[in-house]
């Protein structure tokens, strides 16, 4: 049986003391541990930033991708390879501002792969900025003055693009983290998971005690995330609506865990060309010299 040792790099991790992006590491190897995924089964893509790095820190396929274009890549790998578990890290300045529209068309499109933001609230590898996701108004230690722009809620915008799979954790949660990788990765479909972290560095307004005041867990509350295809139009709406309600929940309450859950066709699984194999396993057969004057005239 494979262990998280096993998803471990040899590369010097150099994250900051305290960051929430060890947390999303370790529970991205247990939870790829307890998937029983072969590591060269596996391919990571990461952003710019400091989630950026996370290919380095795993024993897996990985690819450090250009800033914002982490799900062009991953779409690319998935179709070529649908047989590997895909998995796309970001952080949210990556994501949601150069990155947004590429995140809106991958709900659209509803690949079999797991997108995962590393959500802090700035900019931690360029010294503070904010990021889409910092409230109007938020000053944080690096910033001169409050935050100009009003914010991106990353999970009513997963909700509004489509993803069938659309979940929140937390990085000092390991245990309940973990849990919702797994559940993201087995999803057959386009998975969202956002993940609140601290960065203690740069964000001293969203703290490790901040979060702890006020996060809770939503399946503990009763939440029914699952959209039923027994027909019951008017339950799923209902359920469409509160997972809407949740998502915009913040302040004295932050809800954890899977807001909504779906099954619609996959992208794959509507592609003729895919449905003989993988494109990456297939062998390559010359044209003949008939096929290539066959192309040529009907290009002229």
């Amino acid at each position: 049986p494979l262990t998280a040792r096993d998803f471990q790099s040899s590369q010097i991790n150099d994250w900051c003391p305290g960051c929430g992006d060890h947390g999303i590491l370790r529970s991205l190897e247990n939870a790829l541990a307890s998937l029983e995924c072969s590591p060269d089964q596996v391919a990571v893509f990461g952003g710019i930033g400091c989630s950026g790095k996370t290919p380095y820190y795993l024993n897996s396929y990985g690819v450090h991708t250009l800033h914002g274009r982490l799900l062009p890549y991953a779409t690319g790998a998935k179709l070529a390879n649908p047989d590997l578990t895909v998995i796309a890290v970001g952080g949210d300045g990556d994501g949601l501002s150069i990155g947004a529209g590429h995140f809106v068309n991958a709900g659209r499109r509803n690949l079999d792969m797991t997108y995962i933001l590393f959500n802090n609230g700035v900019y931690g590898l360029t010294k503070g900025q904010a990021s889409p996701t910092l409230r109007q108004g938020e000053q944080t230690r690096s910033m001169p003055q409050g935050n100009m722009q009003t914010h991106l809620n990353p999970l009513l915008l997963a909700l509004a693009s489509g993803y069938t799979w659309v979940g929140r954790g937390y990085s000092y949660d390991v245990k309940l983290l973990t849990r919702l990788i797994v559940e993201a990765v087995r999803h057959p479909g386009i998975a969202f998971l956002d993940v609140l972290q601290p960065c203690p560095v740069y964000n001293n307004l969203q703290t490790r005690e901040w979060y702890g005041e006020r996060i809770y867990s939503l399946q503990a509350e009763g939440h029914d995330a699952v959209i039923s295809d027994a027909g019951d139009e008017e339950g799923n709406r209902k359920k469409g609506e509160e997972a809407m309600n949740r998502a915009r929940e913040w302040g004295d309450r932050i809800p954890l865990g899977v807001l909504y859950q779906t099954r619609l066709p996959t992208y794959e699984e509507q592609v003729p060309s895919l449905q003989a194999g993988p494109l990456a396993t297939r062998e390559v057969q010359p044209l003949t010299a008939d096929e290539i004057a066959s192309l040529q005239a009907e290009l002229v």
